[in-house]
């Protein structure tokens, strides 16, 4: 439906001080601190994540040596989704001089719409994590139990969902270093940011930067502050729905990617039958992860 004039009287009239509502100022595109970046030329993208061999078994003199397969493990696929909305102006509102300061104003609001729908998808990939798209290894984001070729399992969530606290922080660490690839070898995976939501924002700077540890009469050191333990600090991701789960961004790659199909694209153009002005803005993209150990999470204990 077009905008027309009725819906914008105001703007029409004499003794207007000033328009409002539009130029609310925006967080920046948090979803990149998160993801990998990368262009599609397809409707799809696939990932396979490859099994390596497992340990070199001792060779008695004059036995034959042994000989190991390598495998695929699991598939991972992106299937990209179209974004697109626009609006129209009536050629009544172009005529009646409304339409620079209309196109000027509804364009960047349109843009606005597409930055945040942006934020939404991608902030989907960490709020599904828990009970939501099942990844390429049969289970969600963050589970106990990521199944291996070897029969083993990764675990890339507390046992017991905890809140984020100093106790969590450090379980967590710890369980990231004992994570292993497909075969059973070790991986040197780390732990880089915290992600959190708004809700826990006071919380995570006392546990990453009091120089002693917080909420216990002991005269330790903060052992996460000291031996910097997580080594980006730790970030905010407004579009987080739930206000106590919270995630470790690791060093594994592959993991956390949003692939562009198609870069935003804006046009306009003219209406011939009504006379009425139109633009449109469309883009193509997909997220999602492929390797799960890219990230540790809780959903906390609320």
């Amino acid at each position: 439906m077009a905008i027309a004039r009725s819906q914008l009287m105001k703007e029409l009239l004499p003794g207007l001080n000033s328009l409002f509502g539009l130029e609310y100022k925006q967080y920046p595109e948090e979803w990149r601190y998160c993801f990998e970046v990368e262009n599609s030329d397809r409707s799809f993208e696939e990932e396979v994540k490859l099994s390596g061999f497992g340990l070199a078994p001792i060779k008695d003199e004059g036995a034959a040596i042994a000989y190991d397969d390598a495998q695929e493990a699991y598939t991972s696929r992106y299937t990209h989704s179209t974004v697109a909305m626009g609006f129209s102006l009536t050629e009544e509102a172009v005529e009646d001089n409304l339409y620079a300061s209309l196109s000027a104003r509804y364009t960047k609001a349109l843009a606005r719409a597409f930055q945040h729908t942006k934020e939404v998808k991608g902030a989907a990939v960490f709020n599904e994590a828990f009970t939501g798209q099942v990844g390429g290894d049969g289970v969600n984001l963050c589970s106990t139990a990521h199944p291996l070729v070897n029969g083993g399992t990764n675990s890339n969530e507390p046992s017991v969902a905890a809140d984020l606290n100093e106790t969590s922080l450090e379980a967590a660490i710890i369980q990231i270093g004992k994570w292993t690839d497909e075969r059973g070898l070790k991986i040197a995976a780390r732990p880089e940011k915290l992600i959190i939501p708004s809700d826990l924002q006071f919380e995570a700077e006392r546990i990453m930067k009091s120089e002693l540890r917080v909420g216990t009469p002991n005269n330790d050191i903060n052992a996460l502050a000291s031996t910097s333990a997580i080594s980006g600090g730790y970030m905010i991701n407004h579009y987080l729905t739930d206000p106590d789960a919270w995630f470790l961004k690791t060093s594994v790659p592959n993991s956390l990617k949003h692939f562009v199909r198609v870069a935003m694209k804006t046009s306009m153009e003219g209406d011939f039958e009504t006379g009425n002005v139109r633009y449109k803005g469309r883009e193509r993209y997909s997220f999602g992860y492929s390797d799960p150990l890219g990230i540790f999470g809780s959903p906390g204990a609320g």
